[in-house]
Order: structure tokens, then C-alpha cells, then sequence
């Protein structure tokens, strides 16, 4: 069992999987980020990796993406952020979540191996549907890592089972039809579409997308295992120029969304 599936088999309170873009808002914060956002409570971290098309997400994440890749971050930097972090922190689960583009320029095995290295625990490759994931997926389960897929409102049956039977670690449920950061939930078809979700697995659902505060993570949350929030994390860190001002944005925005999350 990998780390990430420990981690969500033994939470008895609803998962907080926090996204921020690495290398945003400027480098050298990013292992400040990913600290501070545990210390606030976050069970998982989802870890993007700076793209030029980000073509699942919204202007927020397609501006860090761009802000971090202005400053020259990569793949290989966003691994040295995981090292780094894993220097101090071994029990706090790391998904690393983008597109094939960067992992294909540096090679599905070399990228596996090195990113085992850093302590990486799963990827979520939002254009890598489970029957082009073939290869990537045999070798990060041969290194006891998981590939997450995506689950969306407009997935019909047939192929939610398909992509059901070939996920690992948890099912991303996507709240919305749009991109990331898009507004106007409705929680409660949310709750009947991940109980539809949650008869086909016994993995852990996490439902993301347009989850901005308090109120919509516990709204989305009463039926799912956990709430995945970044679009409205990201906006916050954006303006972010010091160690101190991320410790401060975190503590101010993440820590009343965990409050809210144990209450449930």
C-alpha cells in the first residue's frame, strides 16, 4: 500500500488536499508553501507542475503556471521542491498534478525513478486518460506509486467504471463542467453523483473544482472523503512576497476550511 493510500485509509476526518503551483508565487517559497499549508492542516498536497497550456484550468492556475515558468521553473525544480521538503517531512503524501508534455520530454522512466527519489507519491496527468497511461502506469506501480484519474459530471457509465478499474490512490471527482476555479456549485447533485462514484470503487472519492472557502468544501464534502481546493489558494498566494506573508495567507484561508471539515 503506498503512502498515499495509508494516509486516506487511516483519516478518520474528511481529507484537505490543498493544490498550489510550484514555483509560485516566486521560487524559493515553494517549500515554505508546502510546509505551512501541514502545519495548517492539510492531509495531501497536490503539487502542479508549471505548464504553458494548461488547458483543464482557469486564468488563476494558468497565470502561477506562467508567473512560475517565467522565473524559469521546471520539472527537474519541482522535484528538487519535494526533496527539499522531504527533508523534514516523510509523512505528508505529495501528488504531482499537470500534463504528459514536460514528463514525456524527460522520459516516463527516468521521470518515475527520480520522482520516487524525491518522495513523490502519485501523479495526476489531466491528458493522460487510463487507456494512453499504459506505460506510465506500469512503471509508477512497480515503485508503489498511484496515478490518479478524473471523473467529471459528463462521464457516462460505462466509461466511469473503465476508468474506476485502472485508478490508484483516490478518484478526482470534478465538481463542474468548466475549467478549474468556476463558480456556481450545486451540492447537492454532488452528493448523489459521488454516491453514484462510491458504488463502483472502494477508493477514496475527492471532489474538486470550484471549491473556494469554508462553506463550499463542507457543502461538497458531507458524501465525498475529501475536498481538493485551488484556484482560490492559488489567488490568495499570488500576492505572497515573503516567507512570512505565505505563513500568514495560509494560517488566514486554509485553517478555518479544516475547522469546518472536522466539524462534519
Amino acid at each position: 500500500m503506498s503512502r498515499l493510500q495509508q494516509v486516506m485509509a487511516a483519516n478518520a476526518h474528511k481529507t484537505l488536499i490543498p493544490f498550489i503551483t510550484a514555483g509560485h508565487p516566486k521560487p524559493e517559497l515553494t517549500v515554505t508553501t508546502l510546509h505551512a499549508l501541514v502545519e495548517q492542516g492539510a492531509d495531501v498536497i497536490e503539487l502542479g507542475i508549471p505548464f504553458s497550456d494548461p488547458m483543464a484550468d482557469g486564468p488563476t492556475i494558468q497565470k502561477s503556471s506562467e508567473r512560475a515558468i517565467s522565473q524559469g521553473v521546471g520539472l527537474d525544480d519541482v522535484l528538487g521542491f519535494v526533496t527539499e521538503f522531504r527533508k523534514t517531512n516523510t509523512q505528508t503524501p505529495i501528488v504531482l498534478m499537470g500534463y504528459l508534455n514536460p514528463i514525456e520530454r524527460m522520459g516516463y522512466e527516468k521521470f518515475v525513478i527520480q520522482a520516487q527519489q524525491a518522495g513523490v507519491d502519485a501523479v495526476l496527468m489531466v491528458d493522460s486518460p487510463p487507456e494512453e497511461s499504459t506505460d506510465l502506469l506500469a512503471l509508477l506501480k512497480a515503485r508503489d506509486m498511484d496515478q490518479i484519474y478524473l471523473v467529471a459530471p459528463t462521464t457516462t457509465e460505462d466509461r466511469r467504471k473503465y476508468i474506476l478499474k485502472n485508478a490508484g490512490g483516490f478518484i478526482y471527482y470534478v465538481a463542474l463542467k468548466g475549467v478549474t476555479g468556476a463558480a456556481d456549485l450545486d451540492a447537492d447533485a454532488i452528493q448523489q453523483e459521488v454516491a453514484e462514484v462510491k458504488k463502483d470503487t472502494n477508493l477514496p472519492v475527492a471532489v474538486g473544482f470550484g471549491v473556494k472557502d469554508a462553506a463550499t468544501a463542507t457543502a461538497v464534502a458531507r458524501n465525498a472523503d475529501a475536498v481538493v481546493i485551488g484556484s482560490a489558494l492559488v489567488e490568495k498566494l499570488d500576492a505572497c512576497e515573503s516567507a512570512e506573508d505565505v505563513t500568514t495567507c495560509i494560517e488566514n484561508f486554509i485553517a478555518p476550511i479544516r475547522m469546518a471539515l472536522n466539524s462534519l
